[in-house]
């Protein structure tokens, strides 16, 4: 059995490569992403994203953020070979808005912004309100679970390398 740290660093990969897919699902594929998750309505790019290339001599890390900042130097930095490795996201299921941050190489999600809940009232009332906010932390939990699973799937199958990454390689170079 490989120890801890021998393959998180081995197969941390997995999460870039996820990230990086989930871009071109956004950008190309939104049937797909509303056949795995039917509630969703939305799922964006938020005001933030990372990306990483390796070279010989180091690590280039791209770093785009802002509202009205423009992916077109994500989209450069993918034909240079880099990776998504962290995208500040924003999930919409109905009237209701999710929107945090997924780091690649362990899925962590951060700074976490849940649809706004009812004021709790009176002691008898925080029962429900913190079981609301649970259930709201879950969803993105939900929704991360699902669409990695079928990554995964899609990872290991032969469509992978015979459909999947020319669609994705056709889209960076587009």
């Amino acid at each position: 059995m490989l120890d801890v740290s021998v393959s998180y660093n081995r197969y941390k990969f997995l999460g870039h490569e996820f990230l990086t897919w989930l871009w071109f699902l956004m950008e190309k594929e939104r049937s797909f992403l509303q056949t795995e998750v039917p509630e969703l309505t939305s799922l964006e790019v938020g005001n933030r994203i990372v990306l990483e290339n390796r070279f010989n001599e180091g690590v280039e890390i791209i770093t785009i953020k802002g509202d009205d900042a423009g992916l077109e130097e994500g989209m450069l930095s993918l034909r240079k070979g880099a990776v998504v490795t962290e995208f500040h996201l924003s999930f919409t299921a109905g009237d209701q808005q999710w929107q945090f941050i997924l780091k690649g190489e362990s899925l962590n999600v951060s700074n976490l912004k849940v649809p706004k809940t009812g004021n709790v009232e009176s002691g008898e009332e925080l029962e429900g309100a913190v079981l609301e906010k649970a259930y709201l932390f879950e969803k993105v939990i939900e929704l991360i679970n699902i669409l990695y699973k079928s990554f995964i799937k899609l990872r290991i199958s032969s469509e992978w390398k015979e459909k999947t990454v020319p669609e994705i390689r056709k889209w960076i170079y587009a």
